[in-house]
């Protein structure tokens, strides 16, 4: 599909994939995750110009680990190995994978050779690097040369200079490796000769030619919640078949304080966009009903969207062949590896969900190979309004999944209501666009408060706010003081219910952004 210079990332497990595809992309070079169990022709058919093999959790010794076939190391391609696919070269190659020393955290790297990966570094100066590995290399295969070393590991990275073959026992992906982005840059350019093309542009051009080509002169519907990914979606399909589009919007009554009404005004009358508005709230409160659980509130909203959504089509789609969804590249991640890969699955996205029995429609995902901000890249492109592009993001249950426990609509009204004056008083101090994502959740306990002199017994409303490159880590937002004192006090003033409010200040992982 992509006339650009690609990266082919064999995913061994590592919950750091997805972070190696994102620095890659950084650069502008086009990539991909699949499993590492393809074969020799199917890689050669795939035609990437270097490979990259992943870390993961498991040791080459084990019984079952995922591995690579021999014959790719002699393919002629660049490879970069890391962590454990450093492990696994070296392996491969003859050489003897020590086991029993491990190390996590961070370590000083020391540079013994400024060239390939390391063109540009200083030899022998100390750079910060991040280690996460159970098994180590103490002596390179045959033919191969250490590259750089630290205090507790001879053979921190090595390489075969005419094969183009490299492995690192750290992680240049994370952002604690100080220069890791030198790394894989020196790997993308340096070693595999790439060059960065991957814009939002291109991009553009070549989605939209192939919608048109997909789609013909059929009718197309998309499901638009009002969100950033389903935005961009719509208005990218918009470019490409025009009015052979209908955008159906679901009142789902799991929606932030206005947001029905924002939607409206931008692409009824902003973006020229056909938009069909379905109020659904009692169907998908009837459906939650009695529903706590996360995962079966997901697959309830999930279903219960569906069947709306069906009905509708039916009646405005005009015999609607294709479905537009804002599917991205993280969700495919992390509701199964990309492609079937090993890494875990955490949790199911509503936008996966399979299509129920009635339902019938060829999927467009044109947003299904990149990350949030190539998704907002691409929305600026196109001229959507920044306030929509800038959102924070916004997942497709809603705040069926910020209630924490038993949805109903007084607790959905008091958290709409905590909700906006959060983030009104967000914008207010400036902070807006310093956070990835802020929004409230109403916990499902109660606590002993004292208003007007008298006891109450009232719900609890959570903070939570994080920085983020792409929503695959995460850190807790430092908000000043004086800013969470105000967001607190008004929401215990203005929002009926509600007598304590608390700040999450736990990161992701181990934490997930979302609590349910």
């Amino acid at each position: 599909m992509h006339d650009h210079d690609r990266i082919l990332i064999l995913d061994f497990g590592s919950q750091y994939t997805q972070l190696i595809a994102r620095r890659i992309r950084e650069e502008r070079v086009y990539c991909e995750i699949h499993p590492p169990g393809q074969d020799i022709e199917w890689i050669r058919a795939w035609n990437p110009d270097g490979i990259v093999l992943s870390g993961g959790p498991s040791s080459v010794y084990d019984d079952g680990v995922p591995t690579l076939d021999p014959e790719v190391l002699k393919m002629g391609l660049p490879i970069l190995g890391i962590c454990y696919g450093m492990q696994l070269i070296a392996h491969l190659e003859g050489a003897k994978v020590e086991r029993g020393k491990r190390e996590y955290g961070r370590a000083g790297l020391h540079v013994g050779a400024a060239e390939g990966l390391f063109d540009g570094f200083e030899v022998g100066a100390e750079t910060q690097i991040w280690c996460s590995h159970g098994d180590h290399v103490d002596t390179p295969p045959e033919g191969y040369r250490v590259l750089a070393s630290t205090e507790s590991l001879p053979v921190a990275a090595f390489g075969h200079a005419e094969a183009r073959i490299y492995g690192v026992q750290f992680h240049p992906e994370v952002a604690h490796t100080v220069r890791g982005e030198e790394v894989i840059s020196n790997f993308l350019f340096s070693v595999c000769g790439c060059r960065p093309s991957w814009t939002a542009g291109a991009f553009i051009d070549e989605t939209v030619d192939a919608i048109r080509d997909q789609v013909g002169d059929a009718a197309v519907i998309c499901g638009l919640s009002g969100g950033v990914d389903s935005s961009v979606a719509a208005t990218l399909v918009h470019r490409a078949v025009g009015d052979q589009l209908t955008c159906i919007f679901v009142d789902n009554g799991l929606l932030r304080k206005g947001e029905r009404e924002g939607v409206e005004r931008t692409f009824r009358k902003h973006m020229g966009i056909r938009l069909v508005v379905v109020d659904a709230v009692d169907q998908f409160l009837d459906a939650l009903d009695g529903v706590e659980d996360p995962e079966l509130k997901r697959k309830a909203i999930g279903t219960t969207f569906w069947k709306v959504f069906g009905r509708v089509a039916a009646e405005e789609g005009s015999g609607a062949r294709f479905f537009v969804q804002g599917t991205l590249y993280p969700d495919v991640i992390e509701s199964v590896s990309a492609t079937g890969g090993p890494s875990a699955t955490i949790k199911t996205h509503h936008n996966l969900v399979a299509f129920p029995e009635g339902v019938s429609f060829e999927v467009i995902e044109p947003l299904r190979e990149l990350f949030k901000d190539e998704v907002r890249n691409v929305g600026r492109e196109l001229g959507l309004p920044e306030e929509f592009i800038g959102r924070h993001p916004f997942p497709g249950p809603g705040l069926g999944i910020r209630v924490l426990g038993e949805v109903t609509r007084d607790r959905l009204a008091t958290l709409q209501e905590a909700d906006a004056i959060y983030l009104d008083e967000i914008r207010e101090a400036g902070l807006y666009d310093e956070i990835w994502q802020a929004f409230a959740v109403l916990l499902p306990v109660r606590s002993v408060g004292v208003m007007g002199d008298a006891r109450t017994y009232d719900n609890v409303v959570a903070l939570r706010a994080v920085t983020s490159r792409d929503g695959m880590t995460a850190d807790w937002f430092q908000f000043p003081h004086d800013v969470l004192g105000r967001i607190s006090t008004r929401i215990i003033n203005e929002v009926a219910g509600v007598n304590r409010v608390a700040y999450d200040v736990s990161s992701k992982p181990p934490a997930t952004i979302e609590w349910e």
